[in-house]
């Protein structure tokens, strides 16, 4: 979701959410709880260029470090290296990711007083069992949710106050629809493998700077003659095959957008399409009032814009539905 600035606050959101599963009450889950939708797939497509940069050079650092220092097996680390991304699902490491990295926290008793039963009703209506998932708190001042590794469903602290209950579990079904559909782990998967690979081309840009200010005009001039015919070469020889990582940018960002519709759909198809659309109603507001993006930007965002994902919801709202939202029945 992206963040919504609410500049009066409601200390005491609304109790409008019409429980279907109270505690105690039967509930059928889903054989299946969790797959690769068509958004999931194409991430993880994207993402295997820099797997495969990444693999080679792990492959390449072990190599040199076996033969000059003999260190371990070089496939002993390779291997190592691509079964390190099962940490994805072990979740103490998801733990200290969401700790540490996320800057989060689990909810405190009344937070999870809160909490607890929105998720329950979420999770039941998707046939999920929602214990398997772990509920975390960000401390800020947007309106705003996550979800992340494995099974990491993280909601921020205003959120948890300002909003209905109904339309806090709209925004937890959005959630839980980037974690069923495979959105979260398959971004974190890519993002995970294609860190060599982003760390190589740092400390390449760093030397490339450093280069151009103690090397002589003439100097430069040679090596970047030398780096324009290697270049060349490469590209004649892969028939411009990777000029294509050129486009992972904008290919990235408009996958991320089509994840984005499809965690709406998600939530829309549990019945909280209104309550979705009122939150959305929230951001639109912000965007009209800040100023518009560029053409550029929008291009290169993970998210459509808030008018884009309430068209994309209209289906699923009744015809004599106002798009504020009301509480289920």
């Amino acid at each position: 979701m992206n963040p919504i600035s609410d500049p009066a606050p409601d200390p005491h959101p609304a109790e409008d959410l019409a429980y279907r599963h109270a505690p105690g009450t039967r509930v059928t889950y889903r054989a299946r709880q969790r797959g690769l939708d068509a958004a999931a797939w194409l991430r993880i497509a994207l993402h295997l260029p820099g797997f495969l940069a990444g693999l080679a050079l792990v492959g390449a650092t072990a190599l040199a470090l076996e033969a000059w220092v003999g260190g371990p097996p070089a496939w002993a680390a390779v291997t190592l290296w691509v079964a390190s991304g099962a940490f994805v699902f072990h979740q103490p490491t998801e733990r200290l990711i969401a700790r540490h990295v996320l800057r989060l926290h689990r909810p405190l008793p009344h937070e999870q007083a809160v909490l607890a039963p929105v998720w329950r009703e979420v999770t039941a209506r998707a046939g999920v069992d929602g214990e398997r998932y772990q509920l975390w708190i960000e401390d800020s001042d947007d309106v705003n949710a996550l979800a992340a590794a494995g099974h990491i469903v993280g909601v921020t602290r205003h959120a948890l106050e300002r909003l209905p209950r109904s339309q806090l579990a709209a925004v937890l079904a959005h959630e839980l629809g980037h974690h069923t559909g495979g959105h979260a782990w398959a971004g974190l998967l890519g993002q995970w493998y294609g860190l060599p690979a982003r760390a190589a081309w740092r400390a390449l840009s760093r030397l490339r700077v450093q280069a151009a200010r103690t090397l002589s005009p003439t100097t430069a001039l040679v090596i970047t003659s030398v780096a324009a015919f290697l270049g060349y070469r490469t590209l004649a020889a892969t028939y411009g095959l990777p000029l294509l990582l050129l486009a992972l940018p904008w290919l990235v960002a408009a996958v991320g957008r089509r994840a984005e519709l499809r965690a709406d759909a998600h939530a829309a198809k549990l019945g909280f399409a209104p309550m979705l659309v009122a939150v959305l109603h929230r951001t639109l507001a912000e965007e009209e009032a800040a100023k518009e993006d560029g053409l550029l930007e929008r291009l290169l965002s993970s998210h459509p814009d808030a008018r884009t994902r309430i068209h994309h919801l209209g289906p699923y709202l009744d015809p004599g539905t106002p798009q504020g939202g009301h509480p289920l029945g």
